[in-house]
């Protein structure tokens, strides 16, 4: 079957089939291309599956004290909190604890910092 031919009536299987096929070879192209690309929506969270989505399993409590006090990125949909993946991960990534040596070397460096200040002056 051509793929332009407009198919006649006994021809229809034929042409599902055809189809068909095109599909499971464009299929796994398609799929690669989403997870690469930017067509793929954030995704927006309520405060249920925020909690669910938590490594943490903080509370709902927790939660709420957080947006209150402005230390998680949220939105409100009306009167809901509604929080974006994206956010919500580089949020989570922001709160990774730093080794001894980055604690070190960064103190190092600010009191570097410090004493390059006090020669100027």
């Amino acid at each position: 079957m051509k793929p332009r031919e407009k198919p006649t009536f006994d021809q229809l299987p034929d042409a599902v089939h055809w189809l068909c096929q095109e599909w499971r070879e464009l299929k796994p192209f398609l799929d690669r291309l989403i997870e690469t690309s930017e067509i793929k929506k954030d995704q927006w969270f309520d405060l249920n599956q925020l909690v669910a989505y938590d490594p943490e399993k903080r509370s709902k409590d927790t939660f709420y004290g957080y947006v209150h006090f402005r230390k998680i990125p949220h939105h409100k949909s009306g009167r809901k909190l509604i929080f974006l993946k994206s956010e919500i991960d580089a949020w989570l990534a922001s709160g990774l604890r730093k080794t001894i040596k980055e604690v070190q070397a960064e103190a190092l460096d600010r009191m570097a910092e410090m004493n390059k200040r006090r020669v100027t002056r």
